[in-house]
């Protein structure tokens, strides 16, 4: 599989997935039902990103290679992300992250636990109301 079919693919299959995972959710939300949004997202790209993908393949003649085979599964993975994430939210996650991982480095295993329930209220924030706007900290790094 080249670059550009990947790419091509995978807009494709992230469009489809976003949508279908949003109409998912709302018909929990209004059946009273809960749910996880990241499961549902994760279950839909595995269906959509993957299964997309097998389709293209037979559709154009890809030869099923071990190289294509890692492709579906990266596939899955990357509507996954897609879907679960906007592009914002994926800078948003990395630079908390990232700070983890220095905290980790630097010895402090308390500011990184702090960080890792920031990290984990932001996450359960976007899933309670996605569209609210976060509250702005102004944070020191030493």
């Amino acid at each position: 599989m080249t670059a550009t079919t990947f790419l091509s693919v995978l807009v494709g299959a992230s469009v489809v997935s976003i949508l279908l995972t949003q109409a998912i959710k709302n018909a929990y939300k209004n059946a009273g039902r809960k749910y996880s949004a990241n499961i549902i997202a994760l279950i839909d790209a595995i269906v959509v990103g993957c299964g997309g993908t097998a389709v293209v393949y037979m559709l154009a003649e890809i030869p099923w290679t071990v190289n294509n085979i890692i492709c579906v599964v990266l596939m899955g993975f990357a509507v996954w992300i897609g879907a679960m994430l906007g592009f914002d939210k994926i800078l948003q996650t990395m630079r908390q992250v990232k700070e983890i991982q220095r905290s980790v480095e630097n010895g402090d295993v308390s500011r990184a636990l702090e960080q890792l329930e920031e990290l984990d209220d932001n996450i359960q924030q976007d899933e309670k109301d996605p569209k609210q706007p976060k509250k702005k900290e102004e944070k020191i790094i030493l």
